[in-house]
């Protein structure tokens, strides 16, 4: 589990450990489960640091699983952070940071899993990959673009390595797009100054953030951990799951979006073939 420290990191590792399995927790600070270490000891929880922005900190922690516990069945490739603000007012370095723990750390612990699962697990055991995406990668936030982004280009990676794995190795990858859940991530959100372009109130930038910054999210994030549990043992892992029912509107939204834009523009492809 990565970024177990709160949210949904702390929720799937706080339900794993109470059933009994095993889990090797990932976070910056791992003094923050000290509880939990106390509580299950070493042989049901391993603590290890890790800022998914350090390649070499990624590797430490999937070596110290192998070390340890000698195998790993479900990496929950959670960390991330959340950044509020419209594009113009967002300064390169900042939108940057964003894709380097959301895009670029997932796709590093990704390679990471990818490779323990084929080399480090017995041949055909293989693996679950599950990647903690966001509704925002279905239908972006206004005010969150670069968020949205970060999500949606790991949605569209996670697809084409689905593609290119080998049958045989039995790994399995699943996009979860959370759907508004209330956990911390608003605290520990990072908010910009508004840009004045963009400071009308009736701007959907406004109202979005209005409505964002001091929401109480309707969510159960507990809940929400069971039903990534399930999932895993149930061992049907589709492709994409919405999670939430705001993720399952926003579904059938886009859907509806897909299916307008081609019923009205599909003829415009009828003769675009080379005479």
């Amino acid at each position: 589990v990565t970024g177990a420290s709160s949210g949904f990191g702390r929720a799937v590792t706080e339900l794993v450990l109470k059933k009994g399995e095993i889990v090797v927790a990932t976070l910056r600070k791992p003094d923050v489960l000290s509880d939990l270490r106390i509580k299950y000891g070493q042989d049901k929880l391993l603590v290890v640091a890790v800022d998914v922005t350090k390649h070499g900190d990624i590797d430490a922690a999937f070596e110290r699983a192998k070390e340890t516990f000698g195998r790993i069945n479900v990496v929950f490739n959670n960390a991330g952070h959340l950044h509020l603000s419209e594009m113009e007012g967002t300064p390169d370095d900042v939108a940057h940071a964003v894709f380097d723990v959301n895009f670029w750390g997932a796709v590093h612990v990704t390679r990471g899993a990818i490779k323990f699962f084929r080399e480090v697990n017995k041949p055909g055991v293989g693996g679950i990959l599950l990647q903690a995406s966001s509704i925002t990668a279905v239908i972006p936030f206004s005010g969150a673009s670069f968020y949205s982004a970060s999500k949606f280009a790991l949605d569209g990676f996670s697809e084409g390595l689905a593609g290119e794995l080998l049958p045989a190795w039995n790994i399995k990858i699943c996009m979860i797009n959370l759907g508004k859940f209330h956990t911390n991530v608003l605290s520990n959100s990072v908010t910009l100054p508004r840009h004045p372009a963009y400071s009308d109130p009736s701007s959907a930038v406004s109202i979005f953030l209005k409505h964002t910054i001091n929401a109480v999210y309707p969510g159960d994030v507990h809940k929400g951990a069971s039903a990534i549990h399930r999932l895993v043992e149930s061992g049907r892992i589709p492709l994409r799951l919405p999670l939430g029912q705001d993720s399952i509107q926003d579904y059938k939204q886009k859907i509806e979006i897909l299916t307008e834009s081609v019923a009205e523009y599909e003829s415009w492809s009828d003769d675009l073939k080379r005479d």
